[in-house]
């Protein structure tokens, strides 16, 4: 059975860093296009940033870009997003994403940036 578990959310001041985590199982992930999303209270679920198979090609939202980072480790089946300099307006649900010949979602993990 496809799975993608999210971890390493928590509360953080603005200004500081939080490294989440997505562990892919049960699929040949390595052959998805892996996705990072939020979702903030009352707003719609937006994309934030992507990583390619093979190639490992990143993008990232403009809100996002010079402060986080996708990265993955093929051994370790696992998806990370570096955040740094984080924002209030950073905070939100991410949810790990899984594009190819399925399409799988994670159940996101919580992102709080609050002094």
């Amino acid at each position: 059975q496809a799975k993608l578990v999210e971890s390493g959310g928590g509360l953080v001041q603005p200004g500081g860093s939080l490294n989440l985590s997505c562990a892919a199982s049960g699929f040949a992930w390595q052959w998805y296009d892996m996705h990072w999303h939020r979702q903030a209270p009352g707003k719609e679920r937006e994309w934030v940033a992507s990583i390619t198979r093979p190639g490992s090609f990143t993008n990232y939202a403009a809100s996002v870009k010079g402060r986080f980072t996708i990265s993955k480790n093929n051994d370790r089946n696992t998806v990370y997003l570096q955040m740094n300099n984080l924002k209030v307006e950073d905070t939100g649900v991410y949810y790990c994403n899984a594009r190819g010949q399925n399409d799988y979602w994670g159940q996101g993990t919580q992102v709080t940036v609050s002094s």
